[in-house]
């Protein structure tokens, strides 16, 4: 009876997450009015991936305006897709691009070049003197992060050094797709625009210097959270970017997307690099106001919206704002209001099944437990005698809590840049950020467990051995989970080209690259798991691990992620509460600028992570007896969300 209702639970949660990538895909192809596009561009550094959006209309005899959409750092192809939804929508053919180090393409962010230099204003506003241009060593991760506002179009004193080292391609492979999204048969090359967010901002303003002056030039440049320099960086006074539009988010994380400000204010408009941008005085400059004339490329604005830097690729108003400068810049063909924009749902019905898919996982656990193979597996909880007092588990607790929380952004930050590890055999950027931390909190959590152990020695104390069997089990079960979900979103990127995802990459399908990738880092993140899990699950259990029914569940697990979360959220309310008051973000004021940025915002992606996690591992935790299966998932899962779609060099 339990393995037939886990069978019939788990074919209704399928069947709903297969219903919402359905009715998601009829969403990006517009009811069949789009077709999507699967390519690549073989390169002399290797394949750089795209997915194109082709109104059905759009021939050699109907040639169709065209835009490249460029993503940003940690990003993939798909996090375009609400501008390419809206745009192909609305005629255009739209090509999202795989950039250097990122989804699919094969050629390492390190293409991208760097020099033994960095800026810490913005470009055109440094100088030796006052040490905002100053020379770096260090890793070449480090110096590549510290190149990414650096363009290989600017002069040779920002784009290269004396060891003859240069910024090779600040477009990061745009470039190249951008002249093959020109040639293709059925577009009109005279129309062509661009558009990227973050990263992907200076990978347009490169893009767009490239073809400056051609017959292909862009028409329009709409920069997702970008920077602004002044003229005096570039090669060249002839180059002339057309009709460009600023979304600024009000509160960025990324300190040069706000000219190095704590805060967004309409201060920022007063100062020379913003009112010089837009064409116009210090004392007429103003925010969601259109400047000189689409005509001869002049058209300037700076849209200023109520968010955070990830968020503003699916921000309702830019979206809208864009949409309508595009249609000024490139005559859209079809003619939808700007406001008629649907591609939110579609993220809402995958973010749906993403979760109908993890939940369908744990139905399979239950499901799997009934067989034979898998008796060794489910244990009685620990002798509920031996749990800790009161007063030790909200010491040990709040130790855990304060431990990953304080630890959170330093040794992230160090991780992603500095920390000397062999950078051909541990590749992933944000992944060594959270290598970092892992191993702070593994060499914490081992020297724990050893002065324990040597206590319990001493009062001759009984503890729980390591089960063999049971480990190994947990195991085997723990693989056939996580190959449940990768042969399930398989499937879904095969019949509907969509990963299970929220806008940002969550579950990708591995290249060979980020599969071996995978393998290199999921020991410290099992490492990490087993112990975390073993001190929240089980040493600092209380009586609700051992209550019944869903209430008990409900208490033991809120316990168990305030322990897992805690740390982090305490980070996301230093972060953000200052940001808010106007004082500035948090990491930023009370760490330095070092610390802002890309772990800060990445907390929108990971807190939630976290609040899976802890269900995932409560159940687990009280369905086995053992920590090993929910650790071993969460592992599994939480590597390959990192390696799976994250940049690498």
């Amino acid at each position: 009876m339990k393995k037939l209702k886990s069978l019939i639970l788990l074919i209704i949660l399928l069947a709903g997450a297969t219903g919402m990538m359905f009715m998601a895909d009829k969403i990006q192809k517009d009811d069949g009015n789009i077709q999507i596009i699967d390519g690549s561009i073989a390169t002399s550094e290797g394949k750089l991936t795209y997915k194109l959006y082709k109104p059905q209309n759009a021939s050699a005899s109907n040639k169709a305006p065209a835009v490249l959409l460029l993503h940003g750092y940690q990003n993939d192809h798909e996090t375009c897709a609400a501008y390419a939804i809206e745009l192909a929508r609305r005629g255009a053919v739209v090509m999202c691009l795989d950039e250097y180090g990122h989804g699919s393409s094969s050629v390492g962010l390190l293409e991208r070049g760097y020099v033994n230099h960095k800026v810490s204003v913005n470009y055109g506003n440094d100088s030796q003197a006052d040490g905002t241009y100053s020379t770096i060593g260090g890793t070449l991760r480090y110096r590549l992060l510290m190149n990414f506002s650096n363009l290989s179009f600017f002069n040779d004193y920002y784009s290269k050094d004396s060891a003859g080292n240069a910024i090779k391609d600040s477009s990061c492979g745009g470039s190249t797709a951008y002249e093959i999204l020109s040639k293709l048969d059925y577009v009109d090359s005279s129309r062509m625009a661009l558009s990227g967010h973050s990263m992907g901002t200076w990978s347009s303003w490169s893009v767009a210097a490239d073809y400056a002056n051609t017959s292909i030039e862009p028409k329009a440049i709409v920069l997702q959270c970008g920077e602004l320099f002044t003229d005096e960086v570039y090669d060249s006074k002839n180059i002339h970017f057309n009709n460009v539009l600023l979304l600024q988010s009000k509160y960025d994380e990324f300190s040069y997307f706000r000219d190095y400000q704590l805060n967004v204010t309409d201060e920022l408009l007063k100062t020379p690099l913003r009112y010089n941008f837009l064409g116009t005085t210090a004392a007429n400059a103003s925010w969601n106001k259109t400047f000189g004339n689409f005509t001869d490329g002049s058209a300037r604005r700076m849209e200023l919206l109520m968010t955070n830097h990830r968020l503003t690729t699916h921000n309702l108003q830019g979206l809208k704002v864009a949409m309508e400068w595009f249609d000024n810049a490139l005559s859209l063909p079809n003619k939808l209001a700007y406001d008629d924009i649907v591609a939110k749902n579609k993220e809402y019905l995958v973010l749906g099944a993403m979760l109908c898919v993890l939940f369908a996982m744990m139905a399979f656990m239950d499901f799997l437990l009934q067989f034979y193979l898998f008796s060794d597996v489910q244990k009685e909880l620990p002798n509920k005698e031996n749990i800790a007092s009161k007063k030790g588990r909200v010491v040990g607790a709040v130790i855990t809590i304060l431990l990953s929380g304080l630890s959170f952004p330093f040794m992230t930050q160090l991780g992603h840049a500095l920390l000397p590890v062999p950078e051909k055999i541990f590749r992933m950027t944000v992944g060594n950020g959270f290598l970092s931390w892992y191993a702070l909190l593994i060499i914490i959590m081992l020297i724990s467990n050893f002065v324990r152990w040597i206590k319990n020695k001493i009062k001759k104390v009984e503890t729980e051995k390591f089960d063999l069997p049971a480990f190994c089990g947990s195991a085997i079960l723990a693989v056939s989970m996580v190959a449940f979900v990768y042969i399930i979103n398989m499937i879904y990127t095969l019949v509907f080209d969509l990963d299970l995802r929220f806008i940002w990459p969550f579950f990708k399908n591995f290249t060979l690259t980020r599969l071996l990738q995978f393998l290199v880092y999921l020991p410290f993140f099992i490492c990490f798991y087993l112990l975390n899990n073993a001190k929240i699950m089980k040493d600092l259990r209380s009586e609700s691990t051992y209550q019944k029914g869903i209430w008990g569940f409900i208490k033991n697990w809120f316990r168990n992620f305030i322990m897992m979360a805690g740390g982090v959220l305490i980070i996301v309310l230093l972060e953000y509460i200052p940001f808010f008051a106007g004082i500035g973000p948090g990491a930023d004021v009370l760490f330095g600028s070092t610390f802002g940025g890309p772990f800060m915002s990445i907390l929108i992606l990971f807190v939630p992570q976290v609040l899976f996690f802890s269900i995932l591992c409560t159940y687990c935790y009280r369905k086995t007896g053992k920590v090993y299966t929910g650790a071993l998932v969460a592992a599994m899962l939480a590597c390959w969300i990192v390696t799976g779609g994250s940049s690498f060099l």
